[in-house]
């Protein structure tokens, strides 16, 4: 229902253009095309909110940016056409990041150069540090740990990371995640450190959608991913239960995620009967979604360490039994 409400829209719009086009005129674009497809944008970030990527956000989003660029035909002023740039950036990153949570490595990559060619197009510093916060992301997701630090650090260089505090709390904080893959003990918990100081110096000021999920619960959530990395199991569970006792009812599939690395937190103390509870809890927050590719990979990590901590126990056997297929079908 949302992809065929958001694609019945960006047709509409580029309908319109096609008709005052054969009419012998080029259209005229404005601030009332700029505003009705940043609307578009909010709306596939709602969904990925909810549901996680998807092959149907991708494609509405690569519609959206399609629209956006044939809107740079008509007649419009340059600051008109550098916001129809940005748009068509953040549509292209929206695909991008679609991408990178369902784990479709390759395509993400292809959308994430074009979303950063068209934020430099658009001079958008803003959407260039969403662009390398996801770059961090892509290249965790294929080993490349050095990589991912390079663009979390190029996200703190971005002009808007040095003017607003919000993005550079984002963005170390994704350096602290890159290092702690690494192993790099210190330099991951500095980056924590100066993560929080951060945060705590963030305005409230009113953002695009894409960046709505980081706050406090987002950075509890990042400590636990750094913490279980860096072999804290007991700091990683309670930044956990942290992040979930803060996190806003509309990012159920942020909430799923954190309540998954609550589990593999608790199997990592070796508490096998409350770390499945809990991951029955992740499983019901999900229901009646396919589950995205980075909670599906996740969710692998725990089954592998559960039968690696105890391949015979009655609670590792159940699990697989009644998991197996939820977990492993492709989203």
């Amino acid at each position: 229902m949302l992809r065929r409400t958001f694609l019945t829209a960006a047709t509409s719009v580029a309908g319109a253009a096609a008709t005052g086009a054969s009419a012998g005129a080029r259209p005229s674009v404005g601030s009332a095309d700029v505003i009705r497809m940043r609307g578009g944008l909010d709306t596939l970030m709602a969904a990925d909110d909810a549901r996680g990527g998807s092959a149907d956000l991708e494609r509405a989003a690569l519609a959206g940016a399609r629209d956006a660029l044939a809107l740079q035909q008509g007649v419009a002023t340059e600051r008109t056409r550098q916001r129809l740039f940005s748009i068509a950036a953040n549509y292209t990153a929206t695909a991008a990041w679609s991408c990178v949570d369902s784990r479709r490595l390759d395509q993400a990559e292809a959308h994430l150069n074009t979303a950063l060619r068209l934020a430099g197009l658009a001079r958008d510093a803003e959407t260039a540090m969403r662009v390398w916060n996801s770059n961090a992301m892509l290249a965790h997701q294929r080993g490349r740990h050095g990589e991912a630090v390079a663009a979390a650090q190029a996200a703190q260089s971005t002009a808007v990371s040095r003017r607003d505090p919000l993005y550079a709390s984002l963005a170390h904080a994704r350096t602290a995640v890159a290092y702690a893959n690494r192993g790099e003990r210190q330099s991951a918990l500095r980056s924590l450190g100066y993560a929080g100081e951060a945060l705590a110096k963030a305005p409230a000021a009113i953002r695009p959608s894409w960046i709505a999920f980081y706050g406090p619960a987002e950075l509890h959530a990042l400590t636990a991913i750094v913490r279980d990395r860096l072999g804290d199991a007991a700091e990683a569970e309670a930044a956990s239960h942290q992040a979930l006792s803060v996190l806003g009812r509309p990012f159920r599939r942020n909430r799923a995620l954190a309540t998954s690395r609550l589990a593999l937190a608790q199997l990592h103390q070796g508490d096998l009967d409350q770390a499945c509870a809990t991951t029955n809890a992740a499983f019901q927050l999900m229901r009646g979604a396919p589950l995205p590719g980075r909670m599906r990979t996740l969710l692998g990590d725990f089954y592998r360490d559960l039968f690696t901590l105890a391949p015979s126990a009655t609670a590792a056997r159940d699990w697989a039994d009644r998991y197996r297929t939820e977990w492993s079908c492709p989203a």
